[in-house]
């Protein structure tokens, strides 16, 4: 029996594949060999299925990465802030996803709005951290910079590669902090 989980890891793929117009029953059943029967034991529908498409884009995306990084709340700001960039530029696959679920949000009201939550969630946990920095002077400006790097490396054609992009963190928090910053 295909669990939920696997209807939306067949629609993260397709989302980042084909973008959401083929977010359809028929797309999605297709990729999983399976009946329209299983699809509507998960979901209420079309608009059931986005919304959980959505909402799973959200906990893997955003919250597993900050619960993840929360699991040693003894570690220091600094090295919290090293953990998360390390784990999103760990997954190279994201680029494509990030690009989709950003274009449907310009089309639907829903996706909108769990852009503007994903985007204000990531946004606040890197605030709380840049506060937590004691070298750092604007710790909202900087926070606000750090996710523009990642926005804007993922928009251009091609994709900043991530060694390139870690050095580009590596450069911005250097200059933020007065002192080398390692990652």
């Amino acid at each position: 029996m295909v669990a939920q989980e696997d209807w939306l890891e067949a629609g993260l793929k397709v989302l980042a594949t084909e973008g959401s117009p083929a977010l359809t029953i028929e797309r999605l059943t297709g990729e999983l060999g399976l009946s329209k029967g299983s699809y509507y034991h998960h979901f209420k529908g079309a608009g059931g299925f986005r919304t959980a498409l959505l909402e799973y884009f959200e906990k893997r995306f955003t919250t597993r990465l900050i619960d993840t990084v929360e699991q040693h709340p003894e570690a220091d700001a600094a090295s919290k802030l090293t953990q998360l960039m390390e784990l999103v530029l760990a997954d190279a696959d994201h680029v494509r996803l990030e690009i989709a679920v950003r274009a449907w949000a310009l089309q639907d009201p829903e996706a909108r709005a769990a852009q503007e939550r994903v985007d204000h969630a990531r946004t606040a946990y890197l605030q709380e951290l840049c506060r937590g920095i004691d070298a750092v002077e604007e710790p909202e400006q900087l926070a606000r910079l750090l996710y523009l790097i990642l926005i804007g490396a993922e928009q251009v054609v091609p994709p900043v590669p991530a060694t390139e992009l870690r050095a580009l963190y590596v450069t911005t928090l250097t200059l933020a902090t007065g002192k080398p910053f390692l990652m």
